[in-house]
């Protein structure tokens, strides 16, 4: 049986699944969760993230494992499942292995299907031990990675939330060999929404991870049943546009 994850749950009202992506934790998911009213965002740390276990399997199937465990020690039947980066990769692979479990869908610029060059690179730059000599350093860090466009107060809550001191300096709590693995599951096939299940998803303008072509397959595969929000921001789009993402995610939700 899967070890399980730890959960962070925002709100009250619909149950919902919220899964982050890679490096990320659970806390990420509060922003979103202030704005989207009427809802009880159940969010985790992903295997090998924040205060989840770190041993391996890193796997996709494993994740799913893990989340579908999740749902059962919660007593959740069937809910929607929310998924940014990585964590929307998950979410449709869960979907498709359990679609009885899964409401609908909400991918907020998935990371699937992504060139294989792209991954080698990002693994191999994620594999050396990465620490900080002081807030200051890290801080510094997190603007030029995120690009800038995520607001002040929201790079302040990362670094509460996901920085820890270990030999007197600062690193963030996820395992280095979990993310090495997740970059490359994404490399993996892209797949798209089941058949039946309701999917937004939100591609971010001024990021490259979703593909005019993967859109267009899962239009093949869904039909009216997609529906598409584009979004004027990077990749951690729910947290530079909140407002925006929360005009889009909010009414699909109350559907």
């Amino acid at each position: 049986m899967p070890e399980p994850l730890n959960v962070r749950s925002f709100g009250d009202g619909r149950p919902v699944l919220a899964l982050h992506g890679v490096t990320g934790h659970a806390e990420r998911w509060k922003v979103l969760a202030d704005a989207v009213p009427g809802v009880r965002w159940n969010a985790v740390d992903l295997r090998g993230h924040g205060y989840s276990p770190w041993t391996p399997p890193w796997s996709i199937e494993q994740h799913v494992a893990d989340a579908l465990a999740v749902l059962d020690a919660l007593g959740l039947e069937r809910v929607p499942v929310i998924g940014h980066s990585y964590g929307g990769a998950i979410a449709l692979h869960l979907a498709w292995a359990a679609p009885h479990r899964v409401d609908r869908l909400v991918l907020l610029d998935p990371a699937l299907g992504l060139n294989p060059d792209d991954m080698l690179e990002a693994a191999e730059t994620t594999r050396p031990d990465e620490t900080y000599p002081d807030r200051a350093a890290a801080r510094a860090d997190r603007v030029e990675r995120w690009g800038g466009g995520v607001p002040d107060e929201l790079v302040d809550a990362e670094l509460d939330a996901h920085l820890y001191e270990e030999d007197g300096r600062l690193r963030y709590r996820y395992c280095r060999s979990a993310v090495v693995t997740a970059w490359s599951e994404m490399a993996r096939p892209a797949v798209v929404p089941p058949p039946g299940i309701p999917t937004l998803i939100v591609p971010a303008k001024q990021a490259d991870y979703v593909s005019p072509d993967w859109l267009d397959a899962c239009r093949g595969a869904i039909g009216d049943a997609l529906t598409v929000v584009e979004v004027d921001a990077g990749h951690m789009v729910y947290l530079e546009r909140t407002a925006d993402v929360a005009a889009a995610v909010g009414p699909f939700l109350a559907r």
